[in-house]
């Protein structure tokens, strides 16, 4: 069953995480000349892996009864929450690339395919682990696995 308190727990602490590091990076991007092919950039990549994981962690620890699917929608959510955000970024600082048109646009269709893809995948994993984290406390303290 859909918990939609689960699933916005989830997204927020998933939007948590994503903030300060998109914040990191926009002042290292500005400020160091060829920053996203430095060596650095991957750390930021998998940074928001992290936060899609955290928020299917914050969903499927409340949503018992169907984890993945909750921490796969807290996942898409932590990324809905954060294409606003990201619009804001854009319109203060890159003036020269367009939101989804240019040579190297914002957002692209498979960009945000991409993203909402693995957003939703890996807030299911997050999920998963959290369910069977908070499954196996319940075991241990004398109830019922289901």
């Amino acid at each position: 069953m859909i918990q939609g308190r689960a699933i916005v727990r989830g997204a927020l602490l998933g939007l948590v995480v994503i903030v300060p590091v998109a914040v990191v990076y926009a002042l290292l991007d500005r400020a160091v000349d060829g920053f996203e092919n430095s060596g650095w950039a991957p750390l930021f990549a998998l940074a928001i892996v992290i936060a899609y994981v955290a928020a299917g962690v914050g969903a499927g620890r409340t949503a018992l009864d169907a984890p993945l699917s909750n921490g796969a929608l807290a996942g898409l959510g932590a990324l809905v929450l954060w294409l606003p955000l990201r619009v804001l970024i854009w319109a203060m600082r890159d003036a020269t690339n367009g939101l989804f048109t240019g040579t190297d646009p914002v957002f692209s269709a498979s960009r945000l395919l991409g993203q909402a893809a693995l957003a939703a995948g890996l807030g299911a994993l997050g999920a998963f682990f959290a369910s069977r984290k908070t499954r196996g406390a319940a075991v241990d303290a004398g109830g019922e696995s289901a």
